[in-house]
């Protein structure tokens, strides 16, 4: 008799507790940044798992992490699955753990049930999505698109000084037993199981969301200049305050720009001060702006809108105004294919889904641009995320387990 093809929910919990453990914080979070000790015991653990069961272990020069199940015609290009394992400082235990750890137990549920594909199957953990310890973010999957590292990343220092050249040559040097392979090779599709990260799902009580595509990003930085001067002694006719000057750009842009499209999203994260004394009005103010929505022409127009409100509000300040990007991440749109076959595998499980778009970047953004891409969302509770509060319930990491491996299913008997 073949054993039935099915996810095991105890065996899965039991996988994201033990790598809980690695890095774990008093508060129940983890603290697995890229490329740390905790990162390589989390990769170990994996591949040791791996090589238990008689998959092959591979690592490219990236240190992404891949798991292989051969399938009947291995030189085809593999079915890829997975997420990742690097978390914030203070990080929740489901964030890119529940994906990767999901993708292997689909892998073990094909291996338990004796199934045999086509296409090989492959698990990644792929390196740095998170960018806590080295920025850019996504750096595994964009060094994998692009099938090569930048040259600029040879200098970057992480934010405890630590160089990343040598970081990733001890990481990589750290899992011997993993097999070398070129960075960025062909696959047929890549699935990635993720927490949703925002609180949609759970308060409308859907078990799944299919994300149909990623928010576009751009980073914008302002620098308002004005004349540094006594705070005590210059009256407002004699003052050019870039401070002023900045509160006045950007009040009627927090109560336009999301206010009026649900689908954007406004931040100013960073507010810089110069000279930085209580008693000096300022010469200088910097700020930055996230600007997210998922048509690029709205972000090209937002920006325009941007640019026209900090120079009127400068020049009535008697200041200046410089606005330039620093980061432009253009929207993904996901297979067309693929969401089909998600559509498909949620309705032959009975379950209830929702279209979604992701607001936050993950590896699927980079993988979709050299092959068909899709994500899986899953509730987190109060949509709490990059938080040692973090938590998905145990039948919802299991929901998202069955529903992965319904969709690699479909999805490999469709390219098969």
């Amino acid at each position: 008799m073949t054993p039935p093809l099915a996810i095991d929910g105890k065996r899965l919990l039991q996988r994201l507790d033990d790598f809980a453990r690695i890095g774990a914080t008093p508060a129940g979070g983890v603290n697995r940044q890229a490329l740390s000790a905790e990162d390589r015991a989390s990769r170990r653990l994996l591949a040791e798992l791996a090589l238990a069961r008689g998959f092959r272990v591979f690592q490219d020069p990236m240190a992404n992490l891949f798991i292989r199940r051969e399938g009947r015609f291995p030189e085809k290009p593999p079915f890829v699955i997975g997420s990742h394992l690097d978390s914030q400082p203070t990080g929740g235990r489901f964030d890119g753990a529940l994906g990767t750890l999901s993708a292997f137990e689909v892998m073990e549920s094909f291996e338990d049930a004796g199934i045999k594909t086509d296409l090989p199957l492959e698990v990644v953990a792929w390196t740095n999505e998170e960018g806590s310890r080295f920025a850019p973010g996504t750096m595994g999957s964009m060094a994998f698109a692009a099938a090569k590292i930048p040259d600029a990343w040879s200098e970057l220092r992480g934010h405890d000084g630590a160089p990343f050249v040598e970081e990733l040559k001890t990481t990589l040097e750290a899992l011997p037993e993993a097999e070398m392979r070129p960075l960025g090779f062909p696959i047929s599709g890549y699935i990635e199981l993720h927490i949703e990260q925002a609180p949609t799902l759970e308060r409308e009580n859907i078990p799944i969301g299919i994300v149909q595509g990623i928010q576009g990003t751009r980073w914008l930085e302002v620098t308002m200049t004005g004349q540094a001067a006594h705070a005590g002694t210059t009256a407002l006719a004699f003052r050019r305050d870039p401070m002023a000057a900045a509160v006045a750009a950007l009040e009627p842009l927090f109560k336009q720009v999301m206010p009026g499209d649900p689908r954007a999203r406004f931040t100013v994260g960073r507010f810089a001060v110069e000279p930085g004394s209580v008693n000096a009005i300022p010469g200088s103010v910097t700020f930055t702006i996230d600007l997210r929505h998922p048509e690029t022409t709205v972000i090209d127009a937002l920006e325009g809108r941007i640019r026209h409100a900090c120079e009127r509000a400068a020049s009535a300040a008697g200041c200046q105004s410089a606005l330039k990007q620093i980061f432009d991440m253009p929207p993904a749109i996901f297979s067309k294919d693929l969401l089909a076959c998600l559509d498909r595998a949620a309705a032959s499980l009975g379950l209830e889904t929702r279209p979604m778009l992701s607001g936050a970047f993950h590896d699927a953004l980079f993988v979709n641009r050299v092959a068909p891409a899709v994500m899986i969302f899953v509730p987190c509770r109060d949509g709490l995320s990059h938080n040692e509060a973090e938590y998905v319930e145990p039948e919802q990491s299991i929901t998202g387990a069955r529903m992965l491996l319904a969709a690699t299913m479909e999805a490999m008997a469709s390219g098969d």
